[in-house]
């Protein structure tokens, strides 16, 4: 049963260039076992060493977060939409204040 992976730009590398491709699977673990199949090397990339999926990568399917469902053990069904989404860390902090609200920086 396939379904559609929207791939984000770090991992286009593995696809080809590719930001969507197809894949199977009856849950996400088998999903991701089915893109290393197809493209080798993403698998690092989406999971750690033990076979979770990294805490800096977000799986999304139909927009929901798979860390609110059943994880890797997310059921999949022909069409659903699954999207890998990298996390985003970094910005700017905003500067000290003192007490009475000015900055002291």
């Amino acid at each position: 049963m396939p379904v559609q992976v929207r791939v984000p730009t770090p991992l286009r590398k593995f696809t080809h260039g590719a930001d969507e491709v197809s894949a199977q699977g009856t849950n996400v673990k088998a999903l991701v076992e089915d893109l290393e199949k197809n493209f080798p090397g993403i698998k690092e990339r989406i999971c750690d060493e033990t076979g979770k999926i990294r805490r800096f990568v977000n799986v999304y399917v139909n927009g929901d977060d798979i860390r609110f469902l059943q994880n890797l053990e997310t059921g999949l069904k022909e069409g659903d939409n699954i999207s890998i989404v990298p996390a985003i860390a970094g910005g700017c902090r905003s500067p000290l204040r003192r007490d009475n609200g000015t900055s002291h920086i």
